[in-house]
């Protein structure tokens, strides 16, 4: 594949996958491809990173993959010490109301069932962690205001103009794959010539970001979303982070003026009457309207081009499900891409990631746009964030010895290949050579007894985890005459194929 190029010194010829979209799904990506030494070109078209909070809920399992690359302190950092719940009141500062569950584990649960637990971190403060870590690794090329013109495939890879929006100049760089992570209006999915199916502008999302001294007035109670009864003030208001950082948001009402529409005073008002404090005088940061929709991408792939996030399925803030599903897409392509471009599987492992994300996305897609009857249970929604991946159990302090400074649990054991976990008769399991699994990596673990009954693992018997600690295979004990051998993942990601 040949190209004539232009300009554009700052930009690579060639790198193996390319990214459009440095939103929470495009970093993701691109952290795991890294990961694995894949060389990556990120490229978005903001010419810098977005300072409106907009998601706020980080579930269980994307938790669980920021605990995975050492992020999730740092994320912690950020994030508001908020409880999973919502508290119904006629204004913040009103004294009375009350309180509905959430469709989120509590601290308590989610401590039975993970390492971590969900965060409530505004989504620009996650994006500059995220930015922050992809840029210190090495294969990872990140560029902003750079934005994707133009895009064709053939049999050996993609060619995409990009145009370099501070000096105007245009660059044809080439790669084996593109991933479009870039919004609901993606360009990358118009150029895969990809349609969305549901249902589109269901009504129009506003909120206004603001600061003001409230967690004062706010008492004890810490609900992760205060929603505001008083009929001239309806809405819901949140912490955004530490600080002084609140959002006001609504659905807006046929006919009703916008919240960027208002004059200062009345603006200044309106939120007054939903803190309950007349005196308030918020100091007015930014605005966001956005269509309310519930739609899915036809087809996660075409060729060459894969779609994740937004660019795949728009939800509706309901639920907290858009960003997480976003994360958790990227997570699922990233690994497989990177096994297909180090040889360690066949292209076709790649069909599956449509086959395993798009019904998590659908499921999430119709779930957000369901008319709420009651409301959701974390026992409803939980199974749908951790999708089936390894129980977690914390492992034993070596025998002998102090519990280690950071404890470590059966999420932590599973590694960027093939993961074998045996019960604690499984010595044969574990020595070198006794499962052969080339060219994959693989790394072998012995638990002890009680873990491995957690788990359902016989004394002598094993199971083969993938990197996103989803099972694909057991053995209930290890047949020396008939050895098992791994020669690749078939399509379905599953299922081995076994000699």
């Amino acid at each position: 594949m040949t190209a004539s190029r232009q300009v554009g010194q700052s930009l690579p010829d060639q790198v193996k996958v390319l990214i459009v979209g440095a939103g929470p799904a495009g970093m993701v990506a691109g952290i795991t491809l890294a990961g694995y030494g894949i060389d990556v070109l990120l490229v978005e078209k903001r010419a810098q990173a977005s300072a409106l909070s907009r998601a706020m809920l980080i579930s269980t399992r994307t938790m669980e993959l920021m605990r995975r690359w050492g992020l999730e302190a740092a994320i912690r950092a950020k994030a508001s010490d908020v409880e999973a719940y919502t508290y119904v009141t006629e204004s913040l500062t009103a004294g009375t109301g009350s309180e509905l569950p959430m469709a989120i584990p509590t601290r308590a649960e989610a401590a039975v069932i993970s390492p971590t637990q969900p965060a409530w971190a505004p989504q620009d403060d996650m994006e500059s962690v995220l930015l922050a870590h992809l840029r210190t690794m090495p294969t990872a090329a990140v560029r902003l205001g750079c934005e994707l013109t133009g895009l064709r495939q053939d049999d050996n890879g993609v060619r995409a103009t990009l145009l370099d929006l501070r000096t105007e100049t245009t660059h044809l760089l080439e790669a084996r794959y593109v991933i479009g992570a870039d919004g609901p209006y993606s360009t990358v999915r118009k150029q895969l010539g990809i349609a969305m199916e549901g249902l589109d502008h269901l009504g129009d999302y506003e909120s206004v970001q603001f600061r003001a001294s409230l967690d004062a007035v706010a008492g004890d109670r810490k609900p992760a979303i205060y929603m505001i009864t008083r009929p001239d003030a309806a809405g819901f208001l949140s912490r955004r982070g530490h600080g002084d950082r609140w959002v006001f948001a609504r659905t807006r009402a046929p006919g009703q003026a916008g919240l960027a529409d208002l004059e200062e005073a009345e603006l200044a008002g309106l939120l007054a009457r939903a803190a309950g404090i007349a005196a308030l005088r918020p100091r007015i940061e930014r605005f966001s309207t956005f269509a309310l929709a519930a739609l899915l991408a036809e087809r996660y792939r075409e060729g060459r081009g894969f779609l994740i996030g937004d660019a795949a399925h728009r939800m509706t803030p309901r639920g907290g499900t858009g960003m997480n599903t976003a994360i958790q897409d990227a997570f699922d392509l990233g690994w497989k891409l990177a096994w297909v471009l180090r040889g360690w599987a066949p292209a076709d492992l790649l069909d599956s990631y449509q086959t395993e994300r798009r019904p998590v996305g659908r499921h999430n897609v119709e779930f957000s746009s369901a008319p709420p009857t009651e409301p959701a249970t974390a026992a409803e929604t939980l199974p749908w964030d951790l999708n089936g991946r390894l129980a977690h159990r914390w492992l034993p302090a070596p025998d002998g010895g102090s519990a280690p400074a950071d404890p470590v649990c059966t999420l932590d054991l599973v590694g960027d290949g093939l993961t074998l976990l045996a019960g604690p008769a499984g010595q044969p399991w574990t020595d070198a050579g006794a499962i052969a699994t080339a060219p994959i990596p693989l790394t072998a673990h012995m638990l002890d007894e009680g873990t491995a009954d957690a788990l359902g693992l016989q004394p002598g018997g094993a199971m083969l985890v993938r990197p996103d600690c989803q099972e694909i295979r057991r053995w209930s004990h290890y047949d020396e005459a008939d050895p098992p051998r791994v020669d690749h993942l078939s399509p379905a990601a599953h299922a081995l194929a076994l000699d």
